[in-house]
């Protein structure tokens, strides 16, 4: 990936394959590592103490009583818009780029030849030509806090203490079902794909799937009638009671200490992640590298009462520059995944449906801006902030259309601009997250969780 600073090609992890292997769940953890993991922290925060702000979130006035939910598709590396939803048939060899298009569902509306799921079933998408991404960088921060105030400054102190909006999910909805966190990240690089809660607090910070998988698994010699027992219990979180409010009861630490216990016991997580509960059929549509087994993943916690899940095919495999750098240029580096895009969302969205679900979660998928118009002299396209195009589908909204339009060459925003405050304001008002809303920083000065005037997209409602 191009940029400099932490964000630094060194910290990569594997292939898409390779991703999609670290997705087995871990073996059973020692007794210690159980009970200062399983049941003492999540991302450095103690299970009773999450649990306790879960509830303060499931309690909040105006919070809907349904399982609305959110899954984002993240592209790391920067999506070309002009080889995917955006072609130019038209333009110069340079522009046009080296694939012809189809057309799609929706009359007129034209897409890569290499995404015809997606285009059949343009009547279930939306597809926005015309975000702007100008704020954005070589990170995940501005749009996935859907946020321009957040960005990358490499001063360390990237994105301003701005949260993202599964943070801010994760503190005004919470979880659909308390047994289980309300944002999960599934992505193999954290830092470089997986933007967190900034300065919002450590409570509300994503919880990583890889850890989740193998942390509520009850290891040898630790029973269920154990567990259940009250006194033992009080033995075995003496340590950890430091970290419990000092002015609670016991009642309320005996409380959210079972709540714990009980994400164990109840075997919501195990259940989740346990893909050989599917139709090996159904894997097979999902695809078996890394992006599809993440995105069945993702349906599992959605299905079990996780809000907001964050889902990574693998760090930068979108960042096609050219032929001599890691991820090659369009058609070397491109070509191979963009079938492997097109089965896993389609598939995803017609699983939905087929369950019920669809209308109650709204999938998004982008990355953090678009390709330069030009085709350069190593067969890649180079970073581009002036625009990106970005799908979405589900949550009960309208689709079947196009919002937005860029130039005739792809260079920038030629009608209705859509910002990534925009985009947050669409995300919380599906999820009944009232926009005006406001979270309280370090200083003790409310901010707002959608700034510079952004709107819900009123062509999706």
């Amino acid at each position: 990936m191009g940029g400099s600073g932490a964000w630094s090609e060194s910290s990569t992890g594997g292939s898409l394959a390779a991703g999609a292997r670290r997705l087995d769940p871990v073996g059973s953890p020692s007794r210690r590592w159980f009970l200062q993991t399983g049941l003492g922290g999540l991302a450095g925060l103690s299970t009773a103490q999450l649990l306790r702000l879960q509830a303060e979130a499931s309690s909040a006035p105006g919070r809907p009583a349904d399982r609305r939910a959110v899954i984002l598709f993240w592209l790391s590396g920067g999506p070309s818009h002009l080889d995917m939803w955006d072609p130019k048939p038209d333009a110069p060899a340079e522009i046009r780029g080296p694939y012809g298009t189809i057309a799609t569902r929706v009359p007129g509306v034209r897409f890569c030849e290499h995404l015809p799921r997606q285009a059949a079933i343009l009547d279930k998408l939306t597809v926005i030509r015309s975000v702007d991404c100008s704020a954005s960088n070589h990170t995940p921060i501005t749009m996935q806090a859907g946020n321009p105030l957040a960005r990358r400054t490499d001063d360390g102190r990237d994105g301003g203490g701005y949260p993202s909006m599964g943070s801010i999910v994760a503190r005004f909805r919470g979880p659909n079902d308390p047994s289980l966190p309300a944002f999960v990240g599934l992505a193999d690089q954290w830092k470089s794909d997986v933007w967190g809660a900034g300065q919002m607090g450590r409570g509300y910070e994503p919880v990583r799937g890889s850890d989740l998988a193998g942390r509520f698994q009850l290891p040898k010699g630790v029973s269920l009638t154990r567990l259940s027992d009250r006194d033992a219990l009080r033995r075995q979180f003496d340590h950890l009671r430091g970290e419990i409010d000092q002015a609670g009861t016991m009642e309320h630490v005996d409380r959210y200490t079972r709540q714990a216990v009980e994400m164990v016991t109840s075997g919501q997580v195990g259940r989740a992640f346990d893909l050989s509960k599917e139709d090996p059929r159904l894997r097979d549509a999902y695809g078996r590298d890394s992006l599809g087994e993440k995105a069945i993943l993702a349906r599992r916690l959605i299905e079990a009462g996780v809000t907001f899940v964050l889902v990574s095919g693998a760090w930068g495999y979108f960042d096609h520059h050219g032929d001599s750098v890691r991820w090659g240029g369009i058609v070397k580096g491109l070509t191979p995944l963009l079938p492997r895009v097109d089965q896993t969302l389609a598939t995803l969205v017609m699983d939905l449906e087929q369950r019920g679900l669809l209308d109650q979660t709204l999938v998004l998928m982008m990355g953090e801006f678009g390709r330069a118009p030009v085709v350069n002299r190593d067969a890649g396209r180079d970073h581009w902030t002036n625009v990106m195009s970005m799908v979405l589908a589900g949550g009960g909204l309208r689709h079947g259309q196009v919002i937005g339009q860029t130039d005739r060459k792809g260079y920038g925003i030629r009608e209705r601009k859509v910002t990534p405050q925009d985009l947050a304001a669409t995300v919380f008002t599906h999820l009944g997250i009232d926009c005006n809303a406001h979270w309280v920083n370090p200083q003790g000065r409310p901010v707002p969780i959608v700034t510079e005037g952004g709107r819900p997209i009123a062509e999706l409602f």
